[in-house]
């Protein structure tokens, strides 16, 4: 398996068959000014998205229509994306799994909300928020926990998918801030390895992993701070 951390929440996961985007928040993403969206985008064959806003959302209408590659959604914000011309979405709900040739994802819990304001500057609903977790046939299992704050339920979503890898959400302000997402780890899951993301992208966020990676120092959980484009392997 390779992952790369394409800024924000935004990750490309490699596993042989599947070449899978979660939260494709490209376009307008400060950070990723620097790479070429097209090789980061090339040869994907799933999108997956954990809640709908316009910062997850990203290039998924665009690339829905250009790719023509299958997007995991709830429900809600399934129909949202239909109503946009989207045409090939698989859509769930919390609790669900999803089975795909070579990985299932089931939608859990997150603790935040979802929604996207129209070109009529109206609010609309996008369903409930999710984490995503991945089991591969031969890869680690990938937890990427959506925007969230800690909740003692991460605990039961430990016991029941026994993740090995976490994409964790530590930026503060709009999800957990690093400490207690450390806490969160350390608590109810047992990671062996745990990559921060949604940090650093705008002024707002806190711009260092620095209160994760201390968070998180002595325990028996390696934390990897890729840089935006790096390759991790596993």
């Amino acid at each position: 398996m390779n992952i790369i951390w394409l800024g924000h929440a935004a990750f490309r996961i490699e596993t042989g068959l599947s070449v899978i985007l979660i939260d494709p928040f490209l376009t307008g993403n400060p950070k990723i000014k620097r790479f070429d969206i097209k090789r980061l985008t090339e040869g994907i064959t799933h999108i997956a998205l954990t809640h709908g806003h316009t910062d997850h959302v990203g290039d998924t209408i665009a690339l829905a229509k250009d790719k023509n590659v299958p997007i995991t959604a709830n429900a809600d914000l399934g129909s949202w994306l239909e109503t946009k011309g989207v045409s090939n979405v698989i859509s769930g709900n919390t609790g669900g799994t999803q089975r795909h040739d070579s990985f299932t994802v089931t939608f859990v819990n997150a603790l935040h909300s979802s929604g996207m304001i129209t070109e009529n500057g109206e609010s609309v609903a996008l369903g409930n928020p999710n984490g995503l977790v991945f089991h591969f046939d031969n890869a680690p299992t990938l937890y990427h926990m959506g925007d969230t704050d800690i909740f003692s339920d991460i605990g039961l979503i430990g016991e029941l998918h026994e993740p090995e890898i976490g994409l964790v959400p530590i930026g503060d302000l709009f999800t957990m801030g690093g400490a207690v997402a450390a806490l969160a780890c350390k608590r109810y899951l047992s990671l062996k390895v745990a990559i921060p993301c949604h940090y650093g992208t705008f002024p707002m966020l806190d711009q260092t992993p620095k209160k994760f990676v201390e968070g998180l120092d002595g325990s028996d959980t390696e934390v990897l701070t890729p840089k935006i484009g790096e390759k991790l392997t596993f």
